[in-house]
């Protein structure tokens, strides 16, 4: 997948939405030679995410604003920082100003609740992965906050990763037919087998899949796949209603991977403003 393609796909489609012909109020009551500064305040704790995003949508919008991000992608703010500065003649600030808070904010509240959890695991083996559980044609943006939170991607869609679960495992009539089919019709991505018990783990184990999904497991559970697997070279990943609460457990059992659907699917935006000032008959 192009990302920088699919970005700029997300921009103009964002735009397109909320624009459409044009912003009917802003170029009624903001003549050309009004000059507009801003500075984008932020409001509660958390990670940013989505700076270079917003420098997009003001572009696509006019090309002559000025925009400035003031701090990295991935840092951790606090109430009162000021993250990026942006200004421009004309009502162009004010057309952007709703599309490139809606990014900068989800995208900021995702980097922010994953960052949560790499806190959680911190000093064990483990990484916080996301899952597909995004909002559909925001799937690149989620992702991208997921790893400026410091967490890792898992894959991108139905293409780019084998992943056999209980339905692929019952049409195929076990996990093994199931392994040789993906074997004998795919070349060169990574398998993975999601198993809901300790016989289904040493089924997938034995036919040295690249990785293994424990579903929905107790943490003894989890536990003794992680000594079963001894030195085999296979990756294990927890999946299954993790919480916040439940990561630090989860990661102390010996995983390597954990995924964690609450890091996309139930978004907290950070509450982030563009406080703007004007000045009429041009920049001064």
């Amino acid at each position: 997948m192009d990302s920088d393609a699919d970005i700029r796909r997300i921009v103009e489609y964002a735009l397109a939405e909320d624009v459409g012909p044009g912003d009917v109020t802003s170029t009624a009551i903001i003549p050309p030679s009004t000059h507009l500064r801003g500075v984008f305040l932020v409001k509660a704790p958390g990670v940013i995410a989505g700076l270079g995003v917003v420098g997009r949508v003001f572009a696509a919008v006019d090309e002559a604003i000025r925009y400035e991000p003031l701090v990295e992608e991935g840092t951790p703010v606090a109430p009162g920082d000021v993250v990026a500065r942006v200004e421009g003649d004309g009502p162009g600030v004010l057309i952007a100003e709703r599309v490139a808070l809606n990014f900068l904010q989800r995208m900021s509240g995702i980097a922010s609740r994953t960052r949560q959890y790499v806190e959680a695991v911190r000093g064990t083996r483990a990484q916080i992965l996301d899952t597909r559980k995004t909002v559909p044609g925001l799937r690149t943006l989620d992702k991208m906050a997921v790893a400026l939170g410091g967490g890792t991607n898992h894959r991108i869609g139905l293409f780019d990763m084998v992943l056999i679960k209980d339905n692929h495992i019952e049409a195929a009539g076990g996990i093994t037919p199931a392994v040789r089919m993906v074997r004998e019709r795919v070349e060169g991505l990574a398998i993975e087998v999601e198993v809901e018990s300790l016989e289904q783990f040493d089924e997938a184990l034995g036919l040295g899949v690249d990785r293994i999904m424990l579903d929905n497991m107790d943490l003894d559970t989890m536990r003794e796949a992680v000594r079963r697997r001894g030195k085999a070279p296979v990756e294990i990943e927890a999946s299954g209603g993790i919480t916040l609460d439940t990561v630090a457990g989860v990661a102390a059992t010996g995983v390597d991977l954990i995924s964690v659907g609450d890091l996309t699917h139930s978004v907290r935006a950070l509450d982030v403003s563009l406080d703007i000032t004007l000045s009429m008959g041009g920049k001064r």
